[in-house]
């Protein structure tokens, strides 16, 4: 994996993580948490289950730098410039898209099996969101019905990579393949509202 994909997703996650504190309240240090936690949650989960060790960002500091200097120019420019309302499900999206496909391709690394391989490359995509969205009170994006095939998104990419660096082992598109399938889905669900069954149960009338 190119370091230059995970530093962009850091970066991405810390300015998803940012543009959530909207309407929170917070200052600057809360913003600040939400953005780390949003940056790097996922990946240390991810490198805890793997028994990756120190986890990426002890191991490289310079992630944790990267996130910072995105958390503060983030904080900085939406104080002068109004971002579009769905700034942060575009930079959620991207970050899923790097994000899921970092986990999957580092799990593989570790020798995983492929359906091993997939839970955490979701893992690494989602948990980062789960944790921001925990922190400031409300329910994950994950298990909201109403949000546009998230998780699914990362799943299907991430299959994607897992099949593709199966069957072409010497291609280096393959990990570009499986990240354009999480933006693509997750875009394409955002536009035309595309979405998994809710649960519901057929109750007997008395």
């Amino acid at each position: 994996m190119p370091p230059w994909i995970e530093y962009f997703a850091v970066a991405v996650c810390a300015i998803s993580g940012v543009l959530a504190a909207e309407g929170k309240n917070m200052d600057l240090f809360g913003v600040i948490v939400l953005a780390l936690v949003t940056a790097v949650g996922g990946g240390t989960i991810r490198d805890l289950c793997l028994g990756a060790q120190p986890v990426f960002w002890i191991q490289q500091p310079m992630h944790v730098w990267t996130a910072l200097l995105a958390a503060v120019v983030t904080f900085v420019l939406v104080r002068f410039t109004h971002l579009p309302n769905k700034a942060l499900a575009f930079a959620d999206a991207f970050g899923l898209a790097l994000f899921g496909i970092a986990g999957t391709e580092k799990a593989l690394a570790f020798g995983t099996p492929g359906i091993v391989a997939v839970l955490l490359g979701v893992v690494t995509g989602v948990a980062g969101g789960i944790l921001r969205d925990v922190l400031r009170g409300e329910l994950p994006w994950v298990f909201q019905a109403e949000v546009d095939l998230y998780a699914t998104a990362v799943s299907a990419g991430a299959v994607v990579f897992v099949l593709l660096r199966q069957w072409f082992p010497a291609s280096e598109s393959d990990r570009y393949l499986g990240m354009a399938v999480i933006l693509v889905l997750r875009l394409a669900a955002m536009r035309w509202k595309l979405r998994l069954p809710t649960f519901w149960t057929r109750t007997r009338s008395q």
